[in-house]
């Protein structure tokens, strides 16, 4: 029996076309144990035993899919058949997954259409030369590598049972699958840069099925709640075309129209593509007019100095682990998050769903894009590893919150970084290709510790002493010379080059919401004694004249790791209140 919640929402909320049609639901699903599905042809539309059913897009490990199976079954299938709307017929139609976990195969009517490779990043297909009048069916091969480390997985476990700080695994499809009809050309991907010094938005434009000899153009058109801003008109001799737009607006120092998390205020960009004078194409979207910067030894947001106040959010919930029961649970998170006075939230080892980034860009919340790592190193694991990065990048790329990327954390794959001369080339890549792909927000080499180029000297320290963690940040000198987990700060031979110091993990209490224990880096034994170790842990980072933003860990418990300031499903262990005074240092 599957779960009737499924997840209905518009899945890719900074790229809106008016028609879509959602595949969410349920699905005819098999383990495939024996690895003879692609042998015995269940790609073809009557073949195969598809003995379950699941609730799409949660996995077969999570309750809400109606299997809640979390055994090992590293191949999986899933069918849905469907019917195409007529109005789709007009032009081409896609098929959209927002992630498969780890590798997926698609065929439509028994024919292939997608091979992707990587757990957390979207790909589609174009289906229309394949669909037949009448029904259509969808067949999906997920394969999955439990046991192989050298897997970008993130906190997912690689035995059988989750502990300490790893969790339940995820299989397969875990992100919404939908549908979309576009025209012959059509809008492909945009890139948005906005530069507050300049008043511009920098556009650049992609596009797909560009007939030789056509005439190509697109009309941006720029609004702020509701006014007209800017317009611009522009044509296209390539599938490419950038352009720069200025902001016809009173901006009044940025108080009125810049982004910030107190103040989350978008621009409104809508895209007409007009083909020989025809306009065949329409897409919505949204910007922020925020700067990301570092001057003179300082982090800085919107050319002015910037704490960040963040915590650590694993981004599992206890019904669909990876994937959100519904939006709201997405949105009452930013809010939770802001409610407990943080105006930030790292990602932590999840490259999270694009729902998540549209409330914290919509309700103002900071967020550090990072990747889910593997835990070692192999040329292979190198290749994969900046495959998915490069696709995640893209993905995320054109949201206001988002404002660092942390491609590597605490070793995680390159756990000889220190030594081998491999592995700190391998940090280093991940460092300047994150830099030639975005030139506009801080990059960390390796989060925590053992970092090599960076441009945040970022540090993990679970200390919960309070005057041991005011000694020790006292001062720039002693802040790295600690070594605290034993680590060095920096790579020998990789200097301080006097980058913003940040402490971008540390708190960790545990604390027990019920009748169990669990795992944590320190203990509390009531409400009262949590709130005063949270208080020892915060206030001397607050007070300390070298650290300029933290990350508590964490927000939520997951599974058996209980050192959230929530629990698990989202209750406050301690009064909001409370955790948002300590939170200001009040």
């Amino acid at each position: 029996m599957t779960n009737q919640l499924t997840r209905s929402e518009y899945p890719r909320p900074q790229f809106v076309r008016e028609k879509w049609a959602s595949l969410n639901g349920e699905w005819e699903f098999e383990f495939d144990d024996d690895g003879i599905g692609e042998r015995e042809a269940w790609y073809e539309q009557d073949k195969g035993r598809f003995s379950r059913k699941i609730t799409v897009p949660f996995c077969f490990q999570s309750r809400l899919s109606g299997i809640g199976d979390t055994s090992v079954h590293d191949q999986v299938w899933y069918r849905k058949r469907f019917t195409v709307p007529d109005e789709y017929n007009a032009g081409r139609v896609l098929l959209h997954f927002g992630a498969v976990d780890y590798e997926a195969k698609v065929w439509v009517n028994g024919k292939l259409v997608a091979v992707h490779e990587g757990g957390h990043t979207p790909f589609h297909a174009d289906i229309t030369d394949v669909l037949a009048k009448g029904g259509n069916t969808i067949v999906v091969k997920a394969t999955d590598y439990s046991r192989d480390v050298s897997l970008p997985r993130g906190k997912q476990y690689w035995e059988d049972q989750s502990a300490g700080i790893f969790y339940t695994r995820t299989t397969g499809i875990w992100q919404s699958v939908w549908l979309e009809p576009v025209p012959e050309t059509y809008v492909e991907r945009i890139r948005m840069i906005p530069d507050i010094d300049k008043n511009d938005l920098d556009l650049e434009v992609f596009l797909s099925g560009c007939r030789p000899g056509a005439q190509v153009s697109v009309k941006a058109v720029i609004s702020f709640k509701g006014e007209f801003v800017s317009e611009d008109c522009f044509a296209l001799s390539h599938a490419s075309a950038r352009r720069s737009i200025h902001l016809e607006d009173f901006n009044d120092h940025g108080l009125g129209r810049w982004w910030t998390p107190e103040n989350p205020h978008l621009y409104n960009l809508e895209l007409t593509l007009l083909v020989d004078g025809k306009a065949v194409d329409l897409v919505k979207s949204y910007f922020g007019m925020r700067k990301v910067s570092i001057e003179d030894g300082k982090l800085l947001l919107n050319n002015r100095p910037y704490y960040m106040k963040m915590v650590l959010d694993q981004g599992y919930f206890p019904e669909g682990l990876l994937t959100a029961p519904s939006d709201d649970d997405l949105r009452r998170d930013v809010e939770l998050t802001k409610a407990m006075g943080f105006n930030g939230a790292r990602k932590h080892q999840k490259i999270e769903d694009p729902r998540y980034l549209y409330w914290a860009d919509r309700l103002g919340l900071l967020v550090w894009g990072e990747m889910a790592n593997a835990f070692r190193f192999s040329e292979t694991y190198a290749g994969r590893m900046t495959r998915e990065w490069i696709q995640a990048v893209e993905r995320d790329f054109n949201h206001p919150c988002v404002v660092v990327w942390v491609p590597l954390n605490e070793s995680w794959g390159v756990t000889n970084i220190l030594v081998d001369r491999q592995q700190q080339q391998h940090a280093l890549s991940l460092y300047h290709l994150t830099k030639s792909l975005d030139r506009t927000r801080p990059v960390i080499s390796n989060d925590g510790w053992e970092l090599v180029a960076t441009d945040l000297l970022t540090i993990h320290d679970y200390e919960w002493r309070r005057e041991v963690l005011a000694e020790r940040y006292a001062a720039r000198a002693t802040a790295l010379a600690a070594k605290p987990g034993n680590r060095w700060i920096l790579v020998p031979g990789f200097p301080d080059e006097g980058q913003p110091i940040l402490l971008t993990e540390f708190g960790g209490i545990s604390f027990k919401a019920g009748d169990w224990d669990g795992w944590g880096y320190s203990g509390a034994e009531n409400e009262q004694d949590f709130a005063a170790r949270l208080q020892n842990v915060i206030e001397p980072v607050l007070q300390s004249p070298v650290v300029q933003g933290f990350c508590y860990t964490q927000f939520t418990d997951v599974e058996q790791e209980i050192n959230g300031l929530l629990t698990y499903d989202r209750k406050p262990k301690i009064p909001l209140e409370t955790i948002r005074s300590i939170v200001a240092g009040t």
